[in-house]
């Protein structure tokens, strides 16, 4: 996965880089939304964890461009600023989701993969850069589609579906 993280605390924001990098995921910094937004390709992000109070160009005017340049990417903010006007700014900008400071980690990480799940309903991760997509049984690495023989999409849409599930031998014969 890839993050684009705007913020301006540098201790929040290398915590935060080394958390998901140890986790085999790729993180972007940056402390104000004028250089996120002169280094941005779309289509290159998986998602955006922006805070709201940052120099030059704030987390809200940050997504409010990045929408007008078309920019859809998931975006969750990420922010000391709890009163529920911002929330509204917030949401009414385009983002994903509102986490106030102080956060924990997992948490963070369990919203940003509820997000990507809901929108991408159909694919699953199943590996650090790999996703399943159920409705076109195509397995996607690092936005690259591996070829995969018919036998080999079944069986990898029967174990992506039965997960947490002990399976048979003969159960996984028997649907590839």
């Amino acid at each position: 996965m890839r993050i684009v993280l705007l913020e301006d605390d540098s201790f929040i924001a290398e915590e935060i880089k080394l958390y998901f990098e140890l986790k085999d995921h790729q993180v972007e910094l940056y402390s104000n939304g004028k250089d996120l937004l002169e280094n941005i390709y779309a289509g290159t992000t998986d998602i955006y964890i922006l805070d709201i109070n940052t120099p030059i160009k704030n987390g809200i005017q940050t997504l409010k461009e990045l929408r007008k340049l078309g920019i859809q990417t998931p975006a969750v903010f990420l922010t000391s600023m709890s009163d529920i006007d911002y929330i509204k700014l917030g949401f009414d900008a385009g983002c994903s989701d509102y986490i106030r400071k102080p956060f924990h980690f997992e948490e963070l990480e369990i919203r940003i993969n509820k997000i990507l799940l809901s929108e991408n309903s159909q694919k699953v991760q199943i590996g650090p850069n790999h996703f399943f997509d159920l409705i076109t049984r195509e397995l996607i690495d690092n936005k690259k589609i591996i070829e995969l023989s018919e036998n080999e999409k079944n069986l990898l849409f029967f174990l992506v579906k039965n997960i947490n599930h002990i399976l048979s031998t003969s159960s996984i014969i028997d649907y590839v």
